[in-house]
């Protein structure tokens, strides 16, 4: 007797084992996936981490019910990569397995409701019962959501147990297949003329209907079948579509379906997938690199013969993709493959149209906006004997399966956008590549013209190479940075909207000379709040504790929270008053200004709200790269390594939104966010113009932006952080704790601090209420623990771990939730 040990696509952290009934003992290997029933009725996909003989004791073991693959569908690294994750991290290897495949590749049991076979109708139903009754018997059988719909002046699931009681209804469990592959209708000749002289016949007969004859003899043209029409050998003939049929013959449908109803061609379904397919094209659009470029390639190989990890730290358009993609193309012929991560969806358009032009069909694109069907074929793909040899995607990318990984890039590696938040499992993409490559034996290249503190720190410190590209390429210079101080403007009432003066000078002077201006305003909507002008009074959000976002395009308030909207109040409820003001300014009021300031300039939008789906993105991408759009304004998404040929001016319209944040990271952030944003001026021909706009002009990070010093910025946080103990003098644990009553919220953190205290002494700080204290109706209170870099960071866990469990245990919190973020940012 087989047994299989499984992973649950739960947040369970402990595998569970299975019977494996004999006809499929042979067959189910590590990395498998399985169908097994878990709890009284629900089944799950397993993914099988061990075939073994070891019957467990003490419990009836429940057999596996399907399987689902004949070859594993995760590799061996694979499993070891999770299960480092779900270590480090601090959270379930079975949270890992939810993230890590696709939808469609996990098949759920879904609760339906039917009639009970053997009820005998002799029970008394209220009008309710009755209505929901009628409701699943019409249908044979109902979900619990389709009832609670269609019964909406009532709670159904009261009703149902009550039938489920009286033996009326019962539940039934089915396993539903998310992933359908994407077919198309092809033709095919029917056995009866595989003869040739029926085949030939049946030509001469087709005579006085000429426009079938000549449709059948279009298929025989495609399908490859030859002057002579020798049919002996069906396998030899091509696969051929309806549709291409059709327009190959000029024919119609009615002409197609008229050959199928005589039994001369048959129509069948064929499996064509979703992934697109592109030739290859190995050398179109590989550029030469400059010296620079060539001098940078040359060092990061000598520098990986010392470090499987190396920071490409080049400026602003000084062409690393061109380096990447010499690098990948080095790959590529040693026969290995390369993961190639970008920070957000927004920065993958560009780059796959420049990626494509070089390596074709050698390269696939995967991430979250994709239909979830087309990401499983890209999965499937990847185990098959024809994978792709590059991979660009964003976080999520670091879980597909790689044969022979040898190159991880990670472009914009500062990104905190590589930071997973929620839910768990909590990774840095960036760092869980790394580990990625070192299980592969492969190396990684970081890439960024603002390194983040740590990584510079682990190049200061050896741990880490360092290759650096200091020109632009063509030896543009880098832009102008000139602060405008918009506090002295106020006062003196010269700001035109949030616009200064100068600001207003360079983008007319920009868009008379046919050149295109971005601006950077890092809040979206069009004010973040509305306030009563005689009592102070804001309109708060329900479930979390900050005021509603005032959008005008959909003139409603919203969370950005959880997603709670709100009708615009035309009256203070507090005070009666009717004068609500609007505070402050999101990319849609700058939106407006531009307009009424330039009435005749084309202006567009790029933040959460304007790129939903895929197409919407790369629609403004698209435009603004054709020169349709002149201003573009919009959040860090165009921060973010875009690069546009005729920018020559960036306003970045209020500095101080950005640093005066209570967090260490602040400057950092900071200095990042206008140092990119400024990147975008002038990166073909001529020096581009940036405005910076702020109330204070003569702060160090200030200068640091103008001066282009990254250096002067990294010496500065490095004596604070090393000060007050922050990273990467130490690692930091968030503690977080989630309770719907603030009450007994606070005695689990108080608890909780107290018994971190016993364990860790001084290296705990808090708890503590963060800033946004409640979301979804939710009370959080947080707990920093520190770590110095020599501790035992497996005892920590374990430590975490412990006192999570003993704490949820007691009966006072079973309700609560408490998670570790680990390395936050």
């Amino acid at each position: 007797m087989k047994f299989v040990d499984v992973i649950l696509p739960l947040p369970l952290s402990a595998t569970y084992t299975y019977a494996l009934p004999e006809e499929w003992q042979e067959a189910v290997r590590p990395g498998c996936r399985v169908i097994v029933p878990f709890g009284a009725k629900k089944f799950y996909t397993a993914i099988v981490v061990e075939v073994h003989g070891r019957q467990p004791q003490g419990y009836a073991v429940k057999a596996v019910w399907e399987t689902l693959d004949p070859a594993p569908v995760l590799l061996p690294v694979q499993l070891d990569f999770w299960r480092w994750l779900a270590d480090y991290y601090l959270c379930a290897v079975g949270d890992v397995y939810k993230a890590a495949l696709p939808s469609g590749m996990k098949l759920e049991s879904e609760s339906k409701v039917v009639v009970n076979s053997e009820y005998a109708g002799n029970s008394v139903l209220s009008e309710r019962e009755q209505r929901v009754v009628t409701l699943v018997s019409r249908r044979f059988e109902s979900t619990m959501t389709r009832l609670q719909k269609e019964c909406e002046d009532f709670r159904v699931l009261r009703v149902v147990r009550s039938l489920m009681d009286k033996g009326v209804l019962t539940m039934k469990e089915e396993v539903k297949q998310s992933y359908k592959p994407r077919t198309e209708v092809h033709v095919r000749l029917s056995e009866t003329y595989f003869d040739e002289k029926k085949l030939h016949e049946l030509l001469d007969g087709l005579g006085r209907a000429p426009k079938q004859q000549s449709l059948l003899l279009k298929y025989l043209e495609l399908a490859g079948a030859g002057t002579a029409f020798r049919l002996r050998n069906p396998k030899m003939l091509a696969e051929v579509g309806r549709k291409a049929l059709m327009e190959a013959a000029d024919g119609s449908l009615a002409i197609c379906r008229a050959l199928e109803e005589k039994g001369v061609l048959e129509a069948y379904p064929y499996e064509i997938g979703r992934l697109a397919h592109t030739e290859v094209a190995d050398t179109l659009g590989v550029s030469p690199l400059s010296e620079a470029q060539a001098k940078a390639f040359r060092e990061l190989e000598e520098a990986f013969d010392r470090h499987p990890v190396c920071l490409l730290h080049g400026v602003t358009s000084s062409g690393k993709t061109e380096v990447y993609i010499h690098l990948i193309r080095q790959m590529i012929a040693e026969g290995k493959q390369v993961l190639y991560l970008v920070p957000e969806i927004v920065l993958t358009t560009q780059l796959t149209d420049r990626l494509y032009r070089v390596f074709g069909n050698r390269m696939g694109v995967y991430h979250s906006k994709f239909p979830d069907a087309e990401r499983v074929e890209i999965w499937q793909k990847q185990l098959s004997g024809q994978p792709y040899d590059i991979i660009v995607g964003v976080r999520s990318s670091v879980f597909l399966p790689f044969r022979h990984l040898g190159l991880v890039i990670v472009d914009e590696e500062h990104e905190q956008s590589y930071k997973q938040q929620d839910p768990a499992p909590r990774y840095h993409a960036r760092n869980a590549a790394i580990m990625l490559a070192r299980m592969y034996g492969a190396r990684t290249l970081l890439g960024t013209a603002t390194p983040a503190l740590e990584t510079y720190y682990n190049v200061r410190m050896g741990k880490y190479g360092l290759v650096e590209l200091t020109e632009r390429f063509g030896q543009v210079r880098l832009p102008e940075v000139e602060v405008v101080d918009i506090k002295e403007l106020q006062r003196k009432r010269r700001m035109v909207g949030p616009f200064s003066p100068r600001l207003l000078e360079e983008m007319r002077r920009a868009l008379e000379n046919k050149e295109q201006v971005i601006l950077f305003q890092n809040r979206r909507g069009y004010a973040p709040m509305i306030e009563c002008h005689t009592c102070g009074w804001v309109p708060k959000c329900k479930n979390c504790d900050v005021s509603l976002t005032y959008h005008k395009g959909l003139n409603q308030m919203t969370c950005h929270y959880c997603g709670y909207t709100c009708n615009v109040p035309v009256r203070c409820p507090a005070c009666e008053g009717t004068e609500l003001v609007q505070r402050g300014l999101g990319t849609e009021k700058v939106e407006d200004a531009v307009r009424q300031v330039f009435p005749e300039a084309a202006v567009a939008r790029m933040d959460l709200d304007t790129t939903r789906t895929r197409s919407s993105y790369e629609g403004i991408l698209e435009d603004f790269q054709g020169g349709k759009t002149d201003v573009l304004v919009g959040t860090q998404m165009v921060t973010k390594g875009l690069d546009f040929e005729r920018v020559s001016v960036v306003g970045i319209l209020n500095a101080d939104t950005m640093f005066n944040i209570p967090d260490f990271r602040s400057f950092e952030r900071a200095f990042q966010l206008m140092a990119q944003v400024a990147g975008r001026a002038g990166r073909r021909s001529r020096q581009g113009r940036v405005i910076l706009q702020t109330k204070s002009p003569d702060m160090p990070l200030i200068r640091q932006v103008t001066g282009h010093d990254y250096f002067g910025l990294y010496v500065g946080q490095m004596e604070e952080r090393q000060m007050f103990v922050y990273p990467p003098f130490c690692r930091l644990i968030y503690v977080y704790m989630k309770h719907k009553r603030a009450d007994v919220l606070d005695h689990l953190a108080a608890e909780m601090g107290s018994r971190l205290r016993q364990v860790f002494g001084s290296r705990i700080l808090g708890p503590d209420a963060p800033p946004v204290a409640r979301i979804q109706l939710l009370y959080i209170r947080k707990i920093v623990v520190k770590i110095e870099p020599g501790a035992s960071l497996s005892k920590v866990r374990e430590q975490l771990l412990y006192l999570r469990q003993s704490l949820m245990a007691h009966p006072d919190y079973r309700s609560a939730q408490i998670y570790y973020d680990v390395d936050p940012v």
